[in-house]
């Protein structure tokens, strides 16, 4: 069954991640006329070491969803263990992060304002989803457990005390 989580995980990373960082992007360089090939210099190096860093961190915590929780960063296919290892011990949403990172990183690459707007815009979606869905959604299920998370965690900045509280419904 694992090769199956496995598969779906690769799917959604595609699918998702892989729209909001490549295709949209993409489509918005197009459309700027500023889709070309970037110049080598430090500021090109800079947002290479972004991008692949927003990406790094954007897989670390699918394979902690996959490995760790049993499920996918899919709203329809979530973790069955709520996930407080890895970088969720640090920031609780660390996949959002990465995925701006990631469109941090492709704005200085190619010097568009066009995609850091459009990075800003993901940033208020993602806050949205964030408050709205995901944050009552992981306390309907997961409860106590959740909350003492939110209340050591923050949502979007980082802690230097990392979260250590272990039950039956983390991992």
């Amino acid at each position: 069954m694992r090769i199956f989580l496995a598969m779906r995980s690769v799917f959604f990373v595609i699918i998702i991640p892989g729209t909001v960082t490549v295709y949209i992007p993409m489509r918005i360089l197009r459309a700027t006329n500023q889709l070309h090939m970037p110049d080598l210099s430090a500021a090109s190096v800079l947002a290479g070491c972004l991008t692949v860093l927003g990406a790094s961190v954007l897989l670390r915590c699918v394979w902690d969803f996959f490995s760790v929780g049993r499920g996918t960063l899919a709203p329809i296919d979530p973790p069955k263990l709520l996930v407080v290892r890895g970088l969720y011990r640090f920031t609780r949403n660390p996949m959002y992060n990465g995925v701006l990172t990631v469109l941090l990183g492709e704005a200085l690459l190619f010097w568009s304002i066009a995609l850091l707007e459009y990075a800003l815009l993901m940033f208020i979606i993602f806050h949205i989803a964030v408050v709205i869905y995901e944050e009552p959604t992981l306390e309907s299920r997961f409860e106590e457990s959740y909350r003492a998370y939110r209340g050591q965690v923050p949502r979007w900045g980082f802690t230097l005390r990392p979260f250590s509280q272990k039950s039956d419904d983390t991992a």
